[in-house]
């Protein structure tokens, strides 16, 4: 029986509730890491080297869907929770509609910018043309990506994570096999790889529009309506800290790659990457966990249910430090395993990406605090918080440690420097849940 929103949540519930949307966000990530995997042992470091760069540029641009779909889910979830059911489905569809109008877009933008990007972020050479071929290919699904962003969301939203999941495991099986059969069968290299992930996407993307299209089970579906200001003004700001999160990830991503490029050179980018790949896992369970109790919060918010909310935050906590202290001390034990899968042919980058690895790891102790309060203003329909947290965090914290920490600690200033953003990060966040909680009540 499908777990409704009404209802009362132990750790248990929330967990149900909440794995459909941590395995779609892993599920999406796996894009990247089945890419890298192919790309490494069947096209070369050049290759490898030029996808760590041009994915936070594609990723930027899909932060969009997740955007609307965090916030939209809030506001509609917030509007069922009212009871006007006719309203949350027209929100619904105008925010669906918007995202495609912007997805298409960023498309015909990302087709042109995409290679002066990179020649910003130092790629030159093999490097830069084939990061140019592989970013614009991507370019032309972006719609699709936007979309698969947000029904993360909604689907989550509409009580239905089940279907969310099955249609992103979908996208996930087909990418994994076009990459096998175009990078490792065809020899298409690069190219082979972005064509196997733009398909995922459109599969991903696609799928869930299909299923809201058609009369259906839950209270969202597509119906005919034009563009209103207000609401989808709101859904963005609403969902402003997930896509300024992703957005700044993807520009401090930039900002480590033209580090890494200049003090180590493709070397220090492809060690890089393996940590991301690894982190998609690790930070995608944090954040599907944190992004599925969104509408949870948002339900119980407009239903003014005080202790539910006081509930939800207690528990979320909980849950956010026993799975940090896994992870960490299952990525210590196992970075020579996730390095040897990567680059177990070059004994120098492998001994390079352990270390890295090893080092720049400690941030996910505290690192899920920050995704999780944020997560939960979010919910609260607090978008200019979650913001704050989000830009805080990443683009000021993060990018300031990257651009100086290696001034005084060398090469492990940057390894070191998302853990120090994080432990800032995590003392802003607490301090803007002190000022709140008479307003909120979460404890």
């Amino acid at each position: 029986m499908a777990i409704k929103l009404s209802e009362h949540f132990n750790y248990s519930k929330l967990l149900k509730f909440t794995i459909p949307t941590i395995i779609m966000m892993i599920c999406t990530s796996l894009y990247g890491v089945v890419d890298g995997t192919f790309v490494s042992n069947f096209a070369g470091s050049d290759s490898l080297a030029a996808v760590n760069i041009v994915w936070p540029v594609i990723t930027l641009f899909g932060a969009v869907g997740t955007m609307v779909g965090s916030g939209g889910s809030a506001l509609i979830s917030k509007t069922l929770g009212e009871g006007k059911k006719e309203l949350a489905v027209k929100y619904f569809s105008m925010l669906i509609y918007f995202e495609i109008l912007v997805g298409i877009i960023l498309s015909v933008i990302g087709v042109f910018i995409v290679k002066p990007i990179a020649m910003l972020l130092g790629a030159e050479g093999a490097i830069l043309e084939k990061g140019e071929n592989y970013g614009r290919i991507l370019c032309a699904t972006l719609p699709a990506f936007i979309l698969q962003n947000s029904f993360q969301s909604f689907m989550v939203a509409a009580e239905r994570p089940k279907i969310g999941l099955f249609t992103s495991m979908t996208g996930g099986v087909v990418n994994m096999f076009l990459d096998f059969l175009l990078i490792y069968v065809f020899k298409m290299g690069i190219v082979g790889a972005a064509i196997a992930t733009g398909v995922g996407q459109c599969v991903g993307g696609l799928l869930p529009l299909m299923f809201f299209l058609f009369k259906n089970s839950t209270n969202y579906r597509l119906v005919i309506t034009g563009f209103e200001i207000k609401p989808i003004a709101k859904a963005c700001s609403n969902g402003l800290s997930g896509m300024v999160m992703i957005m700044s990830i993807s520009i401090v991503n930039m900002i480590y790659n033209f580090q890494l490029l200049r003090l180590l050179g493709s070397g220090g980018v492809i060690s890089y990457g393996i940590i991301q790949y690894i982190m998609f896992f690790t930070v995608g369970f944090l954040s599907g966990y944190s992004h599925g109790s969104i509408p949870i919060v948002s339900y119980h918010y407009g239903a003014e249910n005080v202790n539910e909310i006081k509930n939800l935050f207690h528990r979320g906590l909980v849950i956010i430090f026993i799975s940090s202290i896994i992870f960490f001390g299952s990525t210590e034990c196992l970075a020579p395993v996730y390095s040897k899968i990567f680059v177990g042919y070059d004994d120098e980058l492998y001994k390079l990406s352990v270390h890295a690895i090893r080092v720049y790891y400690f941030f996910i102790l505290v690192g899920g605090y920050n995704s999780f309060i944020s997560a939960f203003f979010t919910g609260l329909n607090n978008g200019k918080i979650a913001a704050i947290i989000s830009l805080s965090r990443t683009l000021l914290f993060e990018g300031g440690s990257i651009l100086l920490l290696p001034l005084i600690f060398g090469i492990n200033g940057i390894w070191i420097a998302v853990t120090v953003a994080e432990v800032i990060s995590v003392f802003v966040a607490f301090i803007l849940l002190i000022l709140n909680r008479k307003k909120y009540g979460y404890f």
